[in-house]
């Protein structure tokens, strides 16, 4: 199985925050082949093939904030956590203070321009996942809904060394991130028919099946927010909502 540390720069973690851990923990079990190691005194590490991919804690634990709604957060690794997270806000961001999570590394909590939530990742024992983006289950791409694409674009290019490209042949624009030779990320406006969605960074995760996972998510007593639609060249995807309320997006990948 390959395995690939990420850069700096690059999406390295998730983080589920959810009521009723337990029944999310076999949601996503089930659906996306999850399997659990505990994090004593906090929660889960998500593991996919082995590989940890990210942690999945309790919405009603005493170290959630309170008001935090169920959800996926994003963390991206960098070098420096405390100058990345001031260059956040010296480009029209936000950040909070950073600070460690015991010997695993050190982090902050940032807001892009357009209030879309990501946090900063700086290893010391904890690297991140390596975990191979094509197995089933692992995350495999991001995808910011933003209300000003372009000065989202300016933040991510100057923060990140993101560079942007405009993706053709979509049904509606879209932009693509790449850090040197490799894509990294997604970005799309929110549209009216979006109904209010907010600023936000949203994973997508592979499936082999995206018309299955759909009907098992449903099973499952989870729904479908967002039908089974195809992007061009790319594959086959989907929203799904679990039955504790946390959205994400799962994609079958053309091979």
């Amino acid at each position: 199985m390959p395995l690939r540390r990420r850069e700096p720069g690059e999406f390295c973690w998730i983080n589920i925050v959810t009521p009723h851990p337990a029944e999310a923990q076999a949601f996503f079990a089930a659906l996306l082949g999850w399997t659990y190691q505990p994090i004593p005194g906090m929660g889960h590490r998500c593991q996919v093939g082995g590989r940890d991919v990210g942690g999945i804690f309790d919405l009603a634990g005493p170290q959630t904030p309170p008001g935090t709604m169920p959800g996926i957060g994003v963390m991206v690794r960098v070098e420096d956590v405390d100058a990345t997270a001031a260059r956040a806000a010296t480009l029209g961001g936000r950040a909070g203070a950073a600070f460690d999570i015991g010997p695993s590394g050190r982090m902050a909590e940032c807001w892009d321009p357009t209030n879309a939530n990501f946090d900063l990742w700086q290893p010391r024992q904890d690297q991140g996942t390596d975990a191979d983006e094509s197995l089933v289950g692992a995350p495999s791409w991001f995808e910011l809904m933003t209300s000003d694409v372009d000065r989202a674009r300016a933040f991510y290019e100057a923060l990140f060394g993101w560079t942007a490209e405009a993706m053709p042949g979509q049904s509606m624009p879209y932009t693509t991130f790449k850090l040197g030779d490799r894509y990294v990320a997604g970005m799309m406006a929110i549209t009216p028919e979006m109904h209010g969605v907010p600023p936000c960074w949203m994973p997508y995760f592979t499936v082999s099946d995206a018309d299955a996972a759909a009907r098992e998510a449903v099973r499952l007593g989870g729904s479908v927010y967002l039908g089974v639609k195809e992007a061009a060249s790319v594959g086959r995807f989907c929203g799904i909502r679990s039955p504790q309320g946390v959205h994400f997006l799962v994609m079958q990948y053309v091979r």
